[in-house]
C-alpha cells in the first residue's frame, strides 16, 4: 500500500511538472492561441458555409476562410500601423498651427466653476492673443505626446504580430475545428458530466455576442470616424480613427475625439465642417454605440459596463493590445456561466 501511494504521488508530481512545463513552453503564445479560439468560433458557421461552396475540401476552405479573417482583422491594422508616423506628424502640426494666434478669451462659464474657476479663467486669460508664448508651452507637450503615440505605435506593431500569429494558427482551428471540439466534449464530459454541452453552447453563444458586440462596434465606429474626419478634411484622420477604434470600449470615448476635432475645426474658421463633423459623431458613430451594440452583444451576454471596463483595462494588461478585446471575452463567459450557475440553470440541465 505504502509503495502504491509512493507511485501515485510520483504520478502526479511528473503530471504536475509536465503541465508546468508545456505552460511554460506555451505561455509567450497563449494570447494568439485564445484569439485564434475565438476567431474560430465565431467565424465557424461561415467557415461551413465555405467548405460546402468548395465541396468539402477542409484545406482549401481553411485558406479561403483564413485569407478572408486577414483581409477584414488585419488588413486595417497593418494600414494603420505604416502609416501611423505620419498621422503623428501631421495631427502635432495642427495642434501647434492651431494655437500659434494664441487661444481665444475664456468662455465666461470657467471663471463659475467652484474652488479652480477663477485660477483656470485667469491662466487661460494668460496665454489668450500670446500666441509665442502659448507655442512654447505647448511644443514640450506635443513632442511628450508625439513620443507617446509613437510608443503606441510599437505597442500596435506587436499587437499586428500578435494578430497575425493568431490568424495563422486559426487555419489549423478551422482545419481541424470538428476534432478538437470533440476532444474539448470529451474533456467537458470528464468535468462536468451531462452539463458539459450546456457549457459549451454557453460559452459559445457569449463569446460571439461580446466579440461581435465589442470588436464589430469598435470597427465599425472606428470607419465611419475615419471617413468622417477625412471628408472634413481633419489632419491625422486615420490616427483619429484608430483612436475612436481603441476607445469605442468607453461610453465617453469616441465622443471625446469626434467632439475634439469638430472644436479644431471651428478654431481654424470652418464652422460648417465642424457642425458636420458633430452631427456625424452624434447621429452616426454614437448610433452604432447606443443602438447596435447593445442588441448585438445582448445575444450572448448583457454584461454590466463594470465589467467591461475591468476587463478593457486588464486584458490590455495582461494580454498587450488584444486584450482590448480578449479581456472582455473572457469576463463575459465566466460572469454568464457564474449566473447560470447561480439561477440554477446549470443544474437542472438534463442528465
Amino acid at each position: 500500500m505504502q509503495n502504491l501511494r509512493s507511485d501515485r504521488l510520483l504520478g502526479w508530481a511528473a503530471l504536475a511538472a509536465l503541465i508546468i512545463g508545456c505552460f511554460l513552453v506555451l505561455r509567450p503564445f497563449l494570447t494568439a492561441l485564445l484569439w485564434a479560439a475565438i476567431l474560430a468560433t465565431i467565424g465557424w458557421p461561415a467557415f461551413r458555409h465555405v467548405d460546402r461552396l468548395v465541396g468539402g475540401r477542409r484545406v482549401l476552405a481553411a485558406l479561403l476562410m483564413t485569407s478572408l479573417v486577414t483581409l477584414v482583422l488585419l488588413g486595417p491594422f497593418v494600414l494603420v500601423a505604416v502609416s501611423l508616423a505620419d498621422s503623428v506628424a501631421q495631427l502635432g502640426d495642427a495642434v501647434m498651427e492651431t494655437f500659434r494666434s494664441g487661444l481665444p478669451d475664456p468662455p465666461g462659464w470657467l471663471a463659475g466653476i467652484p474652488w479652480v474657476g477663477d485660477r483656470l479663467h485667469a491662466y487661460w486669460q494668460d496665454f489668450a492673443h500670446d500666441g509665442q508664448r502659448l507655442a512654447e508651452a505647448l511644443r514640450q507637450a506635443v513632442d511628450l505626446t508625439k513620443g507617446m503615440l509613437l510608443g503606441w505605435g510599437k505597442a500596435l506593431g506587436v499587437g499586428v504580430l500578435e494578430l497575425g500569429l493568431s490568424v495563422f494558427l486559426g487555419f489549423f482551428f478551422f482545419r481541424d475545428g470538428e476534432i478538437l471540439a470533440a476532444e474539448l466534449r470529451a474533456a467537458l464530459a470528464r468535468l462536468a458530466g451531462a452539463q458539459a454541452q450546456q457549457l459549451l453552447r454557453i460559452a459559445a453563444g457569449t463569446v460571439e455576442g461580446v466579440v461581435f458586440g465589442i470588436l464589430g462596434t469598435a470597427l465599425a465606429q472606428g470607419i465611419l470616424a475615419g471617413i468622417g474626419f477625412a471628408v472634413a478634411g481633419v489632419p491625422g484622420a486615420l490616427l483619429l480613427g484608430l483612436a475612436t477604434f481603441f476607445l469605442s470600449a468607453a461610453p465617453v470615448g469616441p465622443p471625446l475625439v469626434w467632439i475634439s476635432a469638430a472644436f479644431w475645426l471651428f478654431q481654424q474658421g470652418s464652422p460648417g465642417w465642424a457642425l458636420f463633423v458633430a452631427l456625424w459623431g452624434l447621429l452616426v458613430v454614437s448610433t452604432v454605440d447606443n443602438i447596435i451594440k447593445p442588441l448585438i452583444i445582448s445575444r450572448g451576454s448583457s454584461l454590466p459596463f463594470a465589467l467591461v471596463f475591468l476587463g478593457v483595462l486588464g486584458g490590455v494588461l495582461a494580454f498587450g493590445l488584444i486584450g482590448v478585446f480578449l479581456g472582455p471575452v473572457l469576463v463575459a463567459v465566466a460572469y454568464r456561466l457564474v449566473t447560470e450557475w447561480l439561477s440554477g440553470g446549470l443544474a437542472d440541465s438534463p442528465e
